[in-house]
């Protein structure tokens, strides 16, 4: 590869990726399934790979890479104890984070604080109402397959959307805030024609 066709920026983006995946997995370790185990990198992650990778399929191809990623070594190491490319249920997971990545590349068009938080909260409503039916379905005995047992089955979630969102909302504060600093001082990690 040549020097002018390097782009640091691309590195930098995807160094950030990577350290989301490294730390939801530290960080679920430890956590197991407690409901600290959502307070991760993985919503803002989506956000950030939504808003910086806008113009292509990255946007997507990426956040959903590293969650596939982080989700392997998870299910080896923690969950299941075996390598496990999907779990029963992983497209209500999945979904829900291409639709986060979506938000991000629409609410987050320009990098503000008030865009972020914005963007946060619409990712909280889209994982919560957009995993709850995985579990509610998947629970086999957890909840009865009534509307009733839905609503409690997305009751008995807001504990872990709550960490999740302020994992959302202080990751996206750390990796929204470093990009942005990290561009104002190095000029090779601005756009390149419009292209990250």
């Amino acid at each position: 590869m040549s020097l002018k066709k390097f782009n640091p920026r691309m590195l930098v983006l995807l160094a950030i990726m990577l350290l989301a995946a490294v730390l939801r997995i530290v960080l679920t370790k430890e956590a197991k399934m407690a409901p600290l185990a959502t307070f991760t990198p993985l919503g803002a992650m989506a956000l950030f790979g939504g808003a910086y990778f806008s113009k292509s399929y990255k946007a997507y191809l990426f956040p959903l890479l590293t969650l596939w990623m982080s989700d392997i070594i998870l299910n080896r190491f923690v969950y299941y104890g075996e390598w496990r490319f999907f779990y029963e249920g992983f497209y209500w997971t999945y979904g829900s984070f291409a639709l986060i990545a979506f938000a991000g590349q629409w609410i987050i068009r320009k990098v503000t604080v008030t865009n972020v938080v914005l963007a946060s909260f619409v990712a909280v409503l889209i994982h919560w109402i957009g995993t709850s039916p995985g579990c509610f379905v998947i629970a086999e005995s957890m909840y009865p397959k009534t509307w009733s047992g839905y609503f409690t089955s997305l009751v008995a979630a807001i504990p872990y959307e709550w960490n999740f969102l302020v994992g959302t909302l202080a990751y996206s504060g750390i990796f929204f805030g470093a990009f942005e600093l990290l561009q104002r001082r190095f000029t090779s990690l601005r756009l390149i024609n419009g292209h990250a």
